[in-house]
């Protein structure tokens, strides 16, 4: 599984209530009921009117046909190719 960014242009994200976000979260989670073992999502960080995904995934498909089912632009998807924090320092 390779780690990607999706970005999602969704107009008014960023000043949804908890009980919207929750049902945000419960859509995504049901498409990814129905792709997996092709994608997981491990978190979103919410900003203005976009939101950004950190998802494992096979491939780009498998991430554009979770937007597809759960109705979720992804506006664009970048591969990670390395994760680093303040520990790489000290490497």
């Amino acid at each position: 599984m390779k780690r990607y960014v999706i970005e999602r242009e969704i107009p008014g994200v960023g000043s949804k209530s908890a009980a919207e976000y929750r049902g945000i979260s419960e859509t995504s989670n049901a498409a990814l009921a129905q792709l997996a073992p092709r994608v997981q999502w491990e978190q979103s960080y919410i900003a203005g009117d976009k939101t950004f995904c950190v998802y494992l995934a096979e491939d780009e498909d498998a991430i554009r046909k979770h937007a597809e089912i759960s109705g979720f632009p992804a506006s664009r998807i970048t591969p990670v190719v390395e994760v680093i924090d303040p520990i790489t320092a000290n490497r």
